[in-house]
């Protein structure tokens, strides 16, 4: 395999871990829905995060897609997460 089919497989499989892990979130803002609250840091921290890798991914020329889709649920379920714990 060369070098950039590697890459583009790397980055394929990065982006659909980076939509799971940011997906994973849902079990605790159900949690804290419930009353059973978790620390508000970590999700904040993870939307901010993501919010400077979606803008990278969107303002670099030339644009860095995969970068974009992997974070953009981030700061979805990021905010959803910080907003629920408090």
């Amino acid at each position: 395999m060369n070098t950039e089919k590697f890459f583009h497989y790397l980055s394929w499989v990065a982006t659909t871990t980076g939509l799971l892990m940011y997906v994973s979130y849902i079990p605790q803002i159900t949690n804290n829905l419930a009353g059973d609250k978790g620390s508000p840091v970590q999700p904040l921290v993870a939307a901010i995060n993501c919010t400077l890798w979606v803008t990278y991914g969107l303002l670099k020329k030339p644009r860095d897609i995969p970068v974009a889709l992997a974070n953009a649920p981030g700061i979805l379920f990021g905010l959803l997460a910080f907003f629920t714990a408090l």
